[in-house]
């Protein structure tokens, strides 16, 4: 069923709005997908505070012609749909990449981030990278054992001390 003009300027609205908050883009194809398996897909990237968003490739175009994205949505092949990523850059292709290797689905086609179109094997590579906590865990972990290993070493030598000031003490 066609869509009225009203309903095509709120969906362009929706999209602009979603732009201006978003801090990745990632683009996919939902052909052939069950709604059962699309709907898990919505909840986990809810969960990363993602979300997926389809409209007709013309609209898509046309906002992101306002917005100055410059992006080729028709030359994508199926059912485009966006994944906006609005805490993390990452998260959303980690999430995509698993239920892409699971379900066979979503067909990632590429990314939008920093102002540069990423293609899929470069999506699959910042899917496999490690997450801002872990990477944030493994920092503090250099900094902490370097440290640690330096009181422990500190420690030692004052137990030392001590020890040899009890045997003096002792021996008077």
């Amino acid at each position: 069923m066609a869509k009225t003009k009203e309903q095509k300027k709120e969906i362009i609205q929706v999209l602009e709005q979603n732009l201006d908050k978003q801090k990745a883009i990632y683009f996919v194809d939902f052909g052939n997908v069950k709604t059962s398996r699309l709907l898990d897909l919505r909840k986990s990237l809810k969960e990363k505070d993602a979300i997926v968003y389809m409209a007709k490739k013309n609209l898509i175009e046309i906002t992101f012609a306002k917005k100055k994205i410059p992006v080729e949505i028709k030359d994508m092949n199926g059912q485009v749909a966006l994944v906006f990523g609005f805490k993390d850059e990452i998260s959303p292709a980690k999430t995509l990449w698993e239920f892409e290797e699971k379900n066979e689905f979503p067909a990632i086609l590429g990314a939008y981030l920093d102002q540069e179109f990423l293609n899929k094997e470069k999506v699959i590579e910042l899917a496999k990278l490690p997450s801002k906590e872990e990477l944030l865990v493994r920092f503090i972990n250099s900094i902490r054992f370097p440290a640690c290993g330096l009181v422990n070493a500190l420690e030692y030598n004052l137990k030392g001390l001590v020890y040899l000031l009890n045997k003096v003490a002792n021996q008077a």
